[in-house]
């Protein structure tokens, strides 16, 4: 055998035989790979025939991000993903605890491992300041203070069941983003848009609207990690022009910049036909034509001028303090329309360790009439069922705090409960499925690691995770890590 058929990883003297793991890693690692490079060729190429049969245009060429089928039958075929940073209360949104009221300030005493995610000194129960309801016919509950949340109440599906392994808000957040507490693993956006590619040549597949200032762990929690870098999350900046350089320099006509791309393509190409390996300058190459189509289209997606009066005012753009988020949450169906697949949306802090009452309060007002118009419109446009809209922060809080004086109640983090709906296409909408101890301090009932989340999260945009992979470090990788399981009761 020659000196390059030989695996360097096993190392093996000529003459010994050939190890199991030995040939697994060769098959991923050669013509393993090559056979799976050439199936998602297909499936590109096969998605974007489809996608041109169906709208009765020209198959736009076979590329990183062209459309491709679902790998499982399903309703939604994109998603918009709602992360409340710094894990919103679930006690004080969606989980009432009766419980609280009666231990309104006893002192909480626990050891071992269901010590409070931050005790430090003298602890105590605390109630909730927000009075809860029954919404929709579903009964869902709500506090109070989701006035217009409550209308789409039957649209949604709560779940009290999941849990994360972190209370650190960087490793939450990797962790719910990513699948990955230490970061650097492709986000669900990123996985997304590598499953199922994007509608919209002309747009990035994975849009992220952040806060002004980024989320803890930064952009990592929107990145491509070891796929791609096509499949990066791009985000609009909050202020100012939402992409720097939209417009070309003054004194550059779209005519001279498209004729300097063409000789750059030219010279680039000649590079990668002595280099073919060089997936980096590939993905450059495609980003420079990329960031060209985008001059031409996004300056129109992002201008909400051609919005009515009555579409604004329902998103509460205009007002405070619904304003900021009401923008993010009509950009988002804009996007979606212009065939985006998927769109994150950032909003902090929700951290509120003390003055949750005020904390919380002015929270839920500026998200509530955005999120619920968002809702209600994508219904009346008819794009509820086709799309996947999940809320959810990093973890959920504590019922117990210290009292720092006053009425200055606050909570901590707490990793073992919280509270996430799920919205649109094949969800079990109008449910409530799982539920939290007396106090809210663990999940007790469908009790589910984040991987099954995420696991059920591509189940619903048709995507299958352990068929959804990709060869890196010397293993076929997915979202969930190493597996994990549908979420059935979610499903409807």
């Amino acid at each position: 055998m020659s000196t390059e058929g030989r695996s360097s990883a096993g190392r093996r003297q000529q003459g010994q035989p050939i190890r199991r793991r030995d040939a697994l890693y060769g098959l991923g690692a050669s013509l393993g790979s090559v056979a799976f490079t050439a199936m998602m060729a297909s499936d590109l190429a096969r998605g974007a025939e489809a996608d041109a049969a169906a709208t009765g245009a020209d198959a736009p060429p076979a590329g990183p991000l062209a459309p491709r089928p679902q790998q499982l039958p399903a309703k939604a075929q994109r998603c918009i993903f709602l992360m409340m940073e710094g894990g919103p209360s679930h006690i004080d949104t969606f989980d009432p605890k009766p419980k609280l009221e009666q231990l309104h300030l006893e002192e909480f005493v626990r050891s071992g491992r269901d010590k409070s995610a931050m005790e430090s000194g003298k602890r105590y129960f605390v109630q909730s300041p927000f009075r809860f309801r029954k919404a929709g016919e579903s009964g869902a509950d709500m506090a109070e203070n989701w006035e217009h949340l409550a209308g789409v109440a039957d649209e949604l599906c709560f779940y009290r069941g999941c849990q994360v392994e972190s209370v650190n808000h960087p490793t939450a957040m990797y962790q719910m983003n990513c699948g990955n507490r230490f970061g650097g693993d492709p986000a669900i956006g990123a996985w997304t848009t590598y499953g199922l590619g994007t509608v919209n040549q002309n747009l990035p597949g994975f849009v992220v609207l952040p806060a002004v200032s980024y989320p803890q762990g930064g952009a990592a929690n929107w990145g491509n990690g070891f796929l791609p870098v096509h499949y990066q999350g791009t985000p609009l900046r909050p202020t100012g022009s939402p992409i720097l350089d939209l417009e070309p320099p003054p004194g550059v006509s779209r005519e001279q910049q498209r004729q300097t791309l063409d000789l750059l393509h030219e010279l680039n190409q000649a590079h990668a036909a002595r280099h073919p390996q060089h997936g980096e300058l590939q993905a450059r190459m495609a980003n420079y034509e990329l960031a060209f189509r985008m001059q031409m289209e996004v300056p129109a997606v992002l201008d909400l001028a051609g919005e009515t009066a009555d579409t604004l005012a329902a998103y509460g753009v205009g007002t405070e303090p619904t304003d900021g988020f009401g923008r993010k949450c009509l950009l988002a169906r804009k996007l979606l329309e212009e065939g985006v697949r998927f769109v994150q949306l950032y909003h902090g802090s929700w951290d509120s360790h003390d003055y949750i009452a005020r904390a919380h309060g002015q929270l839920v007002r500026a998200v509530d009439q955005p999120i619920a118009a968002l809702i209600a419109d994508l219904r009346l446009r008819g794009l509820l069922d086709s799309t996947l809209v999940v809320w959810c922060g990093e973890f959920g809080r504590s019922p117990d705090n210290g009292v720092r004086g006053g009425t200055a109640y606050g909570r901590d983090h707490n990793a073992k409960a919280m509270t996430i709906w799920l919205a649109g296409g094949g969800v079990n909408a109008g449910h409530t499925i799982g539920a939290t101890d007396e106090t809210g301090s663990e999940a007790v009932e469908t009790v589910h690691h984040v991987r099954d989340l995420h696991v059920t999260l591509l189940r619903l945009l048709g995507l299958d995770d352990s068929r959804l992979t990709y060869y890196h470090a010397g293993r076929f990788k997915q979202l969930s890590q190493f597996g994990g399981e549908v979420i059935g009761e979610l499903l409807a």
